[in-house]
């Protein structure tokens, strides 16, 4: 099987978040391609199938070591990336949609030089709950300083715009980087969604460079990604607390950038952009990106 390597949230090679695109997952079993996940040992493998829906134009699985996603951010940038490279995508065209595990989701392209130079995944909007688990053993699990926590005023907060994630906001960007998660107490918390949480993210808007609205950190052990260097499928209900609690101005919504990665040597920029109508509510979440082309390979099962 031929796959393709890319980093995402990025636009240098070895920065951003590894991802590995098998075009053709045409006759995989789901636990074949739970294995080869396991063995690429990336944050996540995608594997192309066709369209089963109108609408789309192909459908897409995302796998992490760990298990099966119905969405993630990563993973939809990267490989929209990938098959621009490839001409499965035409040069030149504006959207694309997915078919996901929640449904059709659409990318927004756009071209230079007739490659492809960016790309906006579109989200749900965002289903804000409290936490299942106290606040106390979130902050505890995720290792982060429950002073540098509670400094904020600000929620501790479960938030799905597809896959949830559990949100903790840190003062500083020394108190992110400080942070040292208990990998087995964060595998045993709740969630107060049905399908469970992805992970907890940390994250600070302690003003660092003006072109990043905030510092990021997450962890997912259940998914066998103790840290990930970019979760664009958190950083859509990211960019909603931002919003929902006034963290941004108007402007800065346009496109927001958290920055993610850094403690682990992998800096990554994922762009947010939220849409809200005339009363403050949010119609439209997307986050996008750039990813880079590293190699390619094969596979023998």
């Amino acid at each position: 099987m031929r796959y393709l390597h890319y980093d995402v949230f990025t636009d240098r090679k070895f920065e951003g978040n590894q991802l590995a695109v098998f075009p053709d997952g045409r006759g995989l079993t789901a636990a074949q391609m739970q294995t080869v996940t396991r063995e690429m040992n990336f944050s996540e493998c995608t594997f192309l199938l066709p369209a089963e829906t109108p609408g789309t134009d192909v459908r897409m699985r995302i796998f992490t070591p760990g298990s099966e996603l119905p969405m993630a951010g990563h993973p939809t940038i990267g490989t929209t990336f990938a098959l621009a490279h490839e001409g499965v995508i035409a040069a030149g065209r504006e959207r694309w949609v997915f078919g996901l595990g929640v449904g059709p989701t659409p990318v927004e392209l756009t071209w230079a030089g007739g490659a492809l130079s960016f790309a906006w995944m579109d989200q749900r909007p965002p289903d804000y709950r409290q936490p299942a688990s106290s606040r106390a053993e979130i902050i505890r699990a995720a290792g982060v300083d429950l002073a540098a926590v509670d400094a904020t005023g600000l929620p501790v907060e479960e938030i799905s715009c597809g896959a949830a994630f559990s949100f903790v906001p840190v003062q500083t960007r020394a108190a992110v980087d400080a942070a040292e998660p208990d990998l087995g107490a964060l595998r045993r918390l709740t969630s107060a969604f049905p399908g469970g949480h992805v992970g907890v993210f940390l994250f600070s808007t302690e003003p660092v460079d003006p072109a990043v609205a905030v510092y990021s950190r997450m962890f997912a052990p259940s998914q066998g990604v103790p840290e990930d260097p970019a979760t664009g499928g958190a950083s859509g209900p990211l960019g909603s607390y931002l919003v929902k609690h006034g963290l941004v101005t108007r402007e800065q919504r346009r496109d927001m950038v958290s920055l993610q990665g850094v403690a682990m040597g992998r800096p990554s920029r994922i762009h947010m952009r939220i849409t809200e109508d005339a009363n403050g509510v949010i119609t439209r979440v997307q986050v996008g990106g750039k990813a880079v082309r590293v190699g390619e390979g094969t596979l023998d099962l």
